[in-house]
């Protein structure tokens, strides 16, 4: 079993003496609260991981994501807070006696070492058997496909190949928990595609749980069971990939989840024979029976409100809200259109379906149903159905 628990985990980078009295511009770029102690990088961060769970942290550079990974390593010191893996208070064991393994950008491997030495080193000094080592090593290598490398050295791999070893050394100790931070983003486009699918293939031969971090939206939607979306050291949201997609929490995790970002109008929502209605200029949609229930049972009132609408959920038709396209992008089975509504960008998704069309500065008018539609408080940005 290898569960584990956060409670109201917090990390506070002090200041050095010579900077106590700059608090200080750069400070107030990252929008880190500042305290008399320090820099509060992860603030009250609470997450219960069970058996086994594939968890993914995601948000952008600098919200304390991998903060919180190396805190769960014990790289890095808790401020406040507790830290459980299998019940057992982590605080103040050491990293080695932790029963986990991490799997670094960097790859991190010994260069004058073969790969089979690379993965079977943590292993030696544990004093492992020789059989039972090389028993690991090479179902390790079998699972990633990476037996044929055995006896070369790290200089003579790819980059997709080198990040293959590094998973294969941390896999090698059976441990209880395997954190990853950011294993990709070294490589290529191509090479993320294919280790994000070794990577889904990989959580299913081997029993650990995995806690990892990436800024990339659509490695946390294809390998999490869950995703923990991050910003400023606060937790935005805890869901399913779907559920943090389908029902966003705030205006923040709408626009970061979602590829291309969700597109936003200055609406009204009011009432209109007992039923929620959403207006944008002359355009007017009534919301679905499930948005009017939620609506409904938190108490709505009429008022102002931020509309957001997905690109693949605009329709181009008649009645709809006028814009000119500015770019059209052809994307083989869909055009991405890049358009100005009145001062502000926004993008629709077209289906091509075989016909190819060019609709730069072409004026177009967008519908979209009561369905897909996602209303933001004004005041505070959170989701008005949540």
């Amino acid at each position: 079993m290898s569960e584990v628990t956060l409670k109201n985990v917090k990390k506070i980078y002090p200041f050095t003496e010579a900077r106590k009295d700059q608090k200080t511009d750069a400070h107030r770029i990252a929008h880190l609260q500042i305290t008399d102690e320090g820099v509060i990088a992860v603030q009250e961060f609470s997450l219960d991981i069970a058996d086994k769970e594939f968890i993914v942290l995601v948000g952008p550079s600098g919200c304390g994501k991998s903060t919180t990974l190396r805190m769960i390593a014990g790289l890095e010191e808790i401020s406040s807070g507790e830290l459980y893996i299998d019940g057992e208070y982590m605080n103040d064991v050491a990293p080695k006696d932790r029963d986990i393994a991490m799997v670094f950008q960097s790859y991190a491997l010994y260069p004058h070492m073969t790969v089979y030495d690379n993965m079977a080193y943590s292993l030696k000094i544990k004093r492992t058997p020789k059989k039972e080592i090389d028993r690991k090593v090479r179902e390790a290598a079998e699972i990633l496909d990476i037996t044929q490398y055995l006896q070369r050295k790290p200089k003579a791999l790819s980059g997709g190949q080198r990040q293959r070893v590094a998973i294969g050394r941390a896999i090698v100790r059976d441990p209880k928990v395997l954190l990853m931070d950011e294993p990709l983003s070294n490589l290529d486009a191509k090479l993320r595609n294919q280790m994000r699918a070794e990577l889904i293939k990989l959580r299913k031969r081997i029993n650990t749980t995995f806690i990892y971090v990436t800024h990339d939206q659509t490695e946390a939607m294809t390998l999490g069971d869950r995703i923990v979306v991050m910003k400023d050291g606060f937790i935005q949201q805890i869901g399913t990939p779907q559920e943090v997609y389908d029902h966003p929490s705030n205006l923040f995790v709408s626009g970061f989840i979602g590829t291309p970002q969700m597109n936003y109008f200055d609406a009204r929502l009011e009432k209109e024979g007992g039923n929620y209605v959403v207006k944008v200029k002359d355009y007017k949609v009534v919301l679905d029976d499930e948005k009017q229930a939620r609506l409904a049972a938190k108490g709505v009132e009429p008022c102002d409100v931020t509309l957001g609408v997905r690109p693949d959920n605009m329709v181009l038709g008649e009645g709809g809200i006028k814009g000119r396209v500015e770019v059209s992008e052809l994307m083989g089975p869909s055009c991405h259109l890049h358009l100005d509504i009145d001062g502000k960008d926004a993008i629709a998704i077209v289906p091509t379906e075989g016909k190819a069309k060019d609709y730069t500065n072409m004026d177009v008018s967008l519908t979209f149903t009561g369905s897909v539609c996602h209303l933001f408080s004004k005041e505070d940005e959170h989701n008005l159905e949540f």
